[in-house]
C-alpha cells in the first residue's frame, strides 16, 4: 500500500514538475531572444548594471503576462518586455497624471511624455506583446484587476518629490489582480544620510522609506534583492545620481568608472 501511494505521489510530482521545467526553459529562451534583439544594440551596454534578466525573474515576470511599465520614458525596458512577454502577453506603459503635481516644471515635463513615447515606439518596430501607453488618469475601470505586474524602474524619487505618491500608487494598485505584484528598482541612499539627501531631489531615497511609503498604500513587502546593488556608489554626490553614469552630468572623473547607481530591488504584493 505504502509503495503504491509513493509511486502515485512520484507520478503526480513528475506530472507537475515537467510543465514547470518546460515553462522555465521557454521563459529563459524568450529572455535570451529579447536581450539579443538587434533593436537593443544601443541598450546593451547598460545590461551589466541593470541586469534585466535577473531583475524580471526576481519580479516573477513571465511570457504571457499583462505588465504595466510606469513612466517608460525612452523605452529601455519596453524593448525588453514587449518581445519577452510575447504575443500572448500585454505591455502597458503608464505615465503620471500631469495635473496632480504641484510642480509646474514637472507638469510640463509629464505632459509631453505620452506623445514623445508614442512618436518613438513605432520606429522601434517591436514584435511580441500588444503595447499601448496611457496617462494614469485615462485608466478605464474595466482595466482594474487585470494586471499581473506593475514595474517602476528608477522613478520613485520623481513620484515622491513631485507630490504624486498617493494618487499614482492608488491607481496602480487598482490595476493589479488580487494576486498581482509591484516591482520597484530605485536609486538607494545610505540609511544614515540626512533628509535633504534622501528626499528624492537628488534621485536617491532610503530603502526603508520606500518600503514604508509603498506599504502605506496597500502593499506588503515580500522580498528584496541585491541584484542591482553597486557598493562603489557612495550616494553622496552634491548634484545627485545624475553625476553617475549614464548621465554623468558633471563629468566628474571620480564617478566615471563607478558604473551606474547603487539600487534597491523590491517586490511587493497587493495587500
Amino acid at each position: 500500500m505504502r509503495k503504491s501511494v509513493l509511486a502515485a505521489l512520484g507520478a503526480a510530482t513528475i506530472a507537475v514538475a515537467v510543465p514547470a521545467v518546460a515553462n522555465h526553459h521557454a521563459a529563459t529562451e524568450a529572455m535570451a531572444t529579447a536581450l539579443a534583439d538587434d533593436r537593443r544594440d544601443d541598450d546593451r551596454a547598460r545590461d551589466q548594471y541593470r541586469n534585466p534578466a535577473e531583475t524580471l525573474a526576481f519580479f516573477g515576470v513571465k511570457p504571457g503576462m499583462t505588465v504595466v511599465d510606469y513612466m517608460p520614458a525612452g523605452g529601455w525596458y519596453t524593448r525588453v518586455l514587449v518581445p519577452y512577454l510575447g504575443a500572448e502577453g500585454n505591455y502597458i506603459g503608464i505615465n503620471p497624471d500631469p495635473a496632480i503635481s504641484p510642480n509646474p516644471g514637472f507638469r510640463d515635463y509629464a505632459s509631453k511624455l505620452g506623445a514623445n513615447f508614442a512618436a518613438q515606439v513605432d520606429g522601434w518596430s517591436l514584435e511580441g506583446a500588444p503595447h499601448a501607453v496611457y496617462y494614469s488618469n485615462e485608466i478605464e475601470e474595466d482595466m482594474h484587476g487585470t494586471v499581473d505586474r506593475v514595474l517602476i524602474f528608477r522613478e520613485m524619487h520623481n513620484i515622491h518629490r513631485n507630490g504624486l505618491m498617493h494618487t499614482e500608487l492608488t491607481r496602480l494598485r487598482d490595476l493589479l489582480k488580487d494576486d498581482g505584484m509591484l516591482g520597484i528598482v530605485q536609486h538607494r541612499a545610505k540609511q544614515w544620510q540626512a533628509g535633504d539627501m534622501v528626499d528624492g531631489s537628488r534621485g536617491y531615497m532610503r530603502q526603508q522609506d520606500v518600503i514604508g511609503l509603498v506599504e502605506a498604500h496597500g502593499f506588503e513587502l515580500v522580498g528584496t534583492s541585491e541584484v542591482n546593488a553597486n557598493p562603489k556608489d557612495t550616494a553622496d554626490w552634491q548634484r545627485g545620481v545624475w553625476e553617475m553614469p549614464p548621465v554623468w552630468g558633471t563629468k566628474n572623473p571620480a564617478t566615471k568608472e563607478l558604473g551606474e547607481s547603487d539600487r534597491m530591488t523590491l517586490l511587493f504584493r497587493k495587500r
